[in-house]
């Protein structure tokens, strides 16, 4: 009856087990099994035909949601994040190619990022969606550059100011939208990693003009985004409901289209099989240090947070789900070396 929405939610009921429930929606994804089922099988299975073709008449990512839909899942406590995140805090993909853990996995990415956009020591940057601070902090650690960031949680934002005091560095975090961001200067470079899934289709045209008004003309921006092969304008309705409220997961046509005659693609990269390592990795801490917080939370979460971490592993072996990493520069400025350079 309620498709993805009611396998979850029975899932967090414990009506249902499984060993490996990563390896379960994989093989659900990699197989369209809901394409194999006729009229029929889902009439018999009282299956709800047409229940989220609904096309929507607001902008579900404006300014207003945005700012209760983002603090609903990233506030739900520093403790929690801490127990399943890496040392920095990055929570997004990390990158694989030579880390042993995940710690390494996300200094290397961070570093991969840095690298491709050639930073150097003096640089003015900017970080749309910053979270807790932890590609800040390396740059500015590791490659001398300012930084500034925005965001829409005060949790992250006072975790991050905590360890960006602890080492001095020259970090500042905004508590504000991206759209209303007038800032003093124009930036030398512009990074958003993982954030831009909780903008929205209506809104990625407003998203690349913003990028590209605080860009210096000479300067690269880099998104890191979760992408799909197929545009869509919804989630899944599981993650919509309990994980991210109006998130919506890009495809290429959408972001190139949005960011026409704004910017040229220097580089493309392809990393989402490393988020499967990455989310399984999550899920191991979570699991081991469950009894470090579970005077917080009660089972249902447990279960919900698990089912979450594991089916998304799910969704990025069986490649129904991408990671990409876009180097951009303005219309006409010239190719930059570092764009090609990793």
């Amino acid at each position: 009856m309620d498709g993805s929405l009611g396998l979850g939610e029975t899932y967090m009921d414990g009506l249902w087990d499984c060993d490996r429930i990563d390896e379960l929606v994989s093989r659900i994804t990699k197989h369209n099994l809901e394409s194999k089922l006729g009229l029929k099988a889902k009439l018999l299975l009282g299956a709800h035909l047409g229940r989220n073709k609904v096309i929507s008449l607001f902008n579900k990512q404006s300014v207003t949601r945005c700012s209760k839909d983002v603090p609903f899942h990233y506030d739900l406590g520093n403790d929690l994040f801490q127990t399943m995140l890496d040392d920095r805090m990055t929570y997004t993909c990390g990158y694989w190619k030579h880390a042993e853990d995940l710690n390494e996995a996300q200094e290397s990415k961070l570093d991969l990022v840095c690298r491709k956009m050639g930073l150097e020591p003096g640089m003015h940057v900017l970080d749309i969606g910053c979270g807790w601070g932890s590609f800040m902090n390396y740059a500015a650690e590791h490659y001398g550059v300012i930084c500034h960031g925005l965001t829409l949680s005060k949790e992250q934002m006072a975790l991050g100011m905590q360890k960006a005091r602890d080492k001095r560095l020259p970090v500042n975090f905004i508590l504000q939208d991206y759209r209303t961001y007038s800032p003093d200067i124009s930036y030398d470079r512009v990074v958003s990693i993982g954030m831009i899934e909780h903008v929205g289709p209506e809104n990625y045209k407003e998203f690349f003009t913003c990028a590209n008004r605080f860009l210096k003309d000479d300067g690269a921006f880099l998104l890191h985004t979760i992408g799909t092969p197929k545009s869509q304008n919804k989630t899944d309705p599981w993650i919509d409901k309990y994980i991210f409220p109006n998130g919506v997961i890009p495809s290429i046509t959408q972001l190139s289209s949005a960011m026409e005659n704004k910017f040229n693609v220097e580089d493309l990269h392809n990393i989402g099989p490393d988020y499967d390592k990455t989310l399984v990795a999550w899920c191991h801490n979570f699991e081991e240090r469950w009894g470090e917080i579970s005077h917080r939370y009660d089972e249902t979460f447990y279960r919900m947070w698990r089912y979450y971490l594991l089916s998304c592993a799910g969704a990025f072996r069986s490649r129904s789900l991408s990671v990409w990493q876009m180097v951009l520069t303005k219309e006409g400025a010239e190719l930059p070396q570092y764009a090609r350079a990793v």
